[in-house]
């Protein structure tokens, strides 16, 4: 469902594998027989009405369903706990100029791709509270 590295693409205005988010997302909310159901309708084969639709702006992330939402919400939690600095930490490293010239510049540029990495996921969780 979630392809091979098993990881979500999100972007700041929406999510960018929203076809595979929409699934697992239904999927993993789903009762047991609820789930049952679906897999003997072979509900994986054509939702397209319903997933048209299912665009996941950050607009439509903020009104999933109540069970999606804490999903989503603990999964970036888990997400966020990987890193080994907080977005605060990381924030003021790129505003201490000093500390950040004594960084190589492959340092440097790590230290900007997860800073954005995590602006994006508190921007999730904002979103999914």
């Amino acid at each position: 469902m979630v392809g091979e590295e098993g990881a979500f693409v999100l972007g700041w205005d929406e999510v960018l594998t929203e076809e595979e988010l929409s699934v697992t997302l239904k999927v993993l909310c789903m009762s047991e027989e609820e789930f049952k159901e679906y897999k003997e309708q072979d509900g994986w084969e054509d939702d397209s009405e319903e997933e048209e639709d299912s665009t996941l702006s950050n607009e439509a992330l903020s009104r999933l369903k109540t069970p999606c939402k804490k999903l989503l919400y603990d999964s970036v939690l888990l997400t966020l706990e990987s890193y080994g600095a907080d977005l605060k930490a990381e924030q003021d490293l790129l505003n201490n100029k000093e500390a950040y010239e004594k960084l190589s510049r492959r340092e440097q540029q790590a230290l900007h791709v997860r800073y954005g990495q995590k602006r994006i996921l508190h921007q999730l969780l904002e979103l999914v509270q």
